[in-house]
């Protein structure tokens, strides 16, 4: 009985060491995989680059781009009212639309400022020149278009500006001479008049 107790036991120890042995590099596996993760160097997260995004800005243009030539002659001003300015502004937009920019803006403006006061004016009976209209006072008669066209600022003004564009060299002409090119006035060299007013307008309204 000694014996086979003995021979019992000590399969008995046998058997739970290799069974230890077994837990123990079961233990020790499962823990050494994350252990050797858990105490490895932990990640840096860096920040992401600030990238800087440019903003655009539609700035006022400078004097010099509006006038590049220095105004000619005495200078006249006159207060505007909403309307007047609202009109000056579908001529600046007209002028951005047909790439003329703002010596094609601040020409268009010191016409109109010249013939209506940026006014859109409909016939003024006794008073009218003819049959002239609008902000230019441009005339059916002449072929610039219906009476209900003419008295709409946009298509004055594409009007006005198509026909200058069509003048060699327009932007490198005095305002007078540019305008008068295109509105053959009695009076040509009235239109310098404006030349400084019609720039401060411009400048104003170009980015709004």
């Amino acid at each position: 009985m000694k014996t086979t107790f003995t021979a019992v036991t000590e399969a008995s120890f046998v058997r739970k060491t290799a069974l230890g042995v077994a837990g123990l590099a079961f233990v020790g596996g499962a823990v050494a995989g994350p252990a050797s993760h858990a105490f490895a160097s932990p990640a840096v997260h860096t920040a992401p680059a600030m990238t800087t995004v440019a903003q655009v800005v539609d700035s006022k243009p400078a004097m010099d781009k509006l006038v590049p030539h220095g105004t000619q002659g005495a200078q006249s001003e006159i207060s505007l009212s909403k309307d007047q300015l609202a009109n000056a502004k579908a001529i600046t937009d007209v002028a951005k639309k047909l790439g003329m920019g703002e010596r094609g803006a601040v020409i268009a403006v010191a016409t109109s400022m010249q013939e209506s006061k940026l006014e859109n004016l409909g016939h003024l009976g006794d008073m009218n020149d003819h049959d002239s209209l609008g902000l230019f006072q441009q005339r059916p008669s002449s072929g610039w278009g219906t009476p209900e066209q003419i008295t709409d600022p946009t298509y004055a003004a594409t009007a006005f500006l198509s026909n200058l564009k069509q003048v060699d060299g327009w932007q490198d002409l005095p305002l007078t001479v540019a305008a008068q090119k295109v509105q053959v006035s009695a009076f040509p060299d009235a239109y310098a008049q404006w030349e400084n007013q019609a720039a401060h307008i411009v400048q104003d309204v170009w980015t709004k």
